[in-house]
């Protein structure tokens, strides 16, 4: 990369370096980033940073798995079969590497005071419901369904025995969704595939009577498309 390039890539983007990676899920690796410039940056749960792959300008969006005030990022980065240049990071990256990355954004945060939660998705959805879920003030109400390829990718999230978990193709999540039917009146997180995403908001909204505002959606990913991860 340029000299030239480089620096103005310093003064635009936060940066840090990887102190720990190891494996918390069948094909979910944890990554925590360090660094000064990671201190005080207070994200609400549920949002993401955006990662700049090493030697390029490609950047690919994750959710913050735990934040550390005093300066530390952990993300989960999925594995899966075809791998684009995220994923390939999320294999190779090192402790000791740099990381360049956004800071916190996004609108798919937890609304703390609903008065009940439902989550739904798959494992690209679940590092936002953890850290959502980590934060929830005690006693609310927790339900959702959660899908995915095998019973070791489930990512260990609070509350995750209120949680229904499905392999993927038993049912399917708008299917599982109607057998749980959640009752209107509280928040719904919707995230993960985008086709998905959608059929599942239409579910709520229409087979359950929720109000469609209080549905907060999120494509992670779409099939045969890159940039979504």
């Amino acid at each position: 990369m340029p000299a030239l390039l480089t620096r103005v890539l310093d003064r635009l983007m936060l940066q840090g370096t990887i102190t720990e990676a190891e494996p918390v899920a069948a094909r979910m690796r944890r990554l925590r980033i360090e660094g000064p410039a990671l201190a005080g940056l207070d994200p609400r749960p549920g949002q993401q940073v955006r990662i700049l792959m090493d030697g390029t300008l490609t950047r690919r969006t994750y959710s913050v798995w735990r934040y550390d005030p005093s300066g530390a990022v952990e993300l989960c980065v999925l594995d899966h079969a075809e791998a684009g240049p995220g994923a390939r990071w999320g294999q190779s990256a090192r402790t000791g590497d740099t990381v360049r990355l956004g800071k916190p954004e996004g609108s798919f945060v937890l609304r703390p005071d609903a008065a009940h939660h439902v989550f739904v998705g798959d494992e690209t959805a679940s590092v936002a419901f953890g850290a959502m879920l980590a934060a929830l003030p005690e006693g609310k109400a927790v339900s959702g369904c959660v899908e995915t390829q095998t019973p070791g990718d489930r990512l260990p999230v609070p509350h995750a025995g209120r949680l229904d978990w499905s392999l993927r193709g038993t049912i399917s999540l708008p299917d599982a969704v109607r057998r749980l039917n959640p009752p209107p009146g509280g928040v719904a997180y919707v995230a993960g595939e985008a086709r998905t995403v959608q059929q599942v908001k239409r579910t709520l909204v229409q087979d359950a009577g929720w109000d469609r505002r209080a549905v907060l959606t999120k494509p992670f990913w779409a099939p045969g498309k890159r940039g979504l991860e």
